[in-house]
């Protein structure tokens, strides 16, 4: 990923922490026919540590994640290549006219992190159980009374574990990327954040909050 230093971000813990929030991921992988890619919700062990290996970065945390046997990508994790886990976050445009200084050209403003790590695929039916319990406690907010995973009858859960897979891939590179205006003046940035959150839209709003969070932004008032 093209990172230029103003929006560098290397803070392990705040890169996890981006992982968690953002976790519906693409997973990219490369095989015979070409580059594949799957959208997928990811599970993530941050105490998982590794010795180096074949001179590879240690691992910093493990992903876990599952997806149906039907889809082929699986297959292609099997080679041993590494592969690759983007996770988007909040991102809006951003038009000169918001700036003090006007002179420059509009831009996107965008947060993501890349990871990279090489994949085992579990074909275990207790392990992929776990995952999938792992990922409903995660997710799921069931109302009183209502559904519930441990509940669903043995032959029902069967039948699913049989047609998913369930995938580790230890973190061997993490990469962040924050791009919110580092490099525009306190004025600029002021300007940018009141059109933000001015605009009422989701992602806009939370780019204007990660803006405000910058240490040469946190003693301004958006009313001042």
């Amino acid at each position: 990923m093209y990172t230029p230093s103003a929006y560098a971000h290397t803070d392990l813990a705040a890169l996890h922490d981006g992982i968690e929030a953002w976790s519906f991921a693409t997973l990219v992988s490369v095989g015979p026919e070409g580059p594949t890619a799957t959208h997928l919700p990811f599970l993530l062990d941050r105490s998982v540590r590794q010795p180096e290996v074949d001179n590879e970065l240690p691992a910093q945390g493990l992903l876990t994640t599952h997806m149906a046997r039907a889809n082929p990508q699986w297959r292609t994790l099997l080679s041993g290549k590494p592969c690759l886990v983007i996770f988007q976050g909040p991102h809006a445009f951003i038009s000169p006219s918001w700036y003090k200084n006007q002179q420059t050209f509009p831009t996107w403003n965008y947060t993501a992190i890349h990871v990279q790590g090489t994949p085992t695929v579990i074909d275990d039916p207790s392990r992929i159980r776990n995952v999938l319990d792992r990922t409903v406690a995660r997710y799921d907010t069931p109302l009183q009374g209502s559904w519930r995973f441990p509940d669903m009858p043995q032959a029902l859960t069967q039948s699913r574990l049989s047609a998913i897979v369930a995938i580790d891939i230890p973190i061997a590179r993490i990469e962040g990327k924050l791009k919110l205006n580092q490099d525009k003046s306190v004025d600029d940035r002021r300007g940018v954040v009141r059109a933000l959150l001015a605009s009422g839209d989701p992602q806009s709003v939370a780019v204007a909050r990660m803006i405000l969070q910058q240490p040469d932004m946190k003693a301004f008032s958006v009313q001042g």
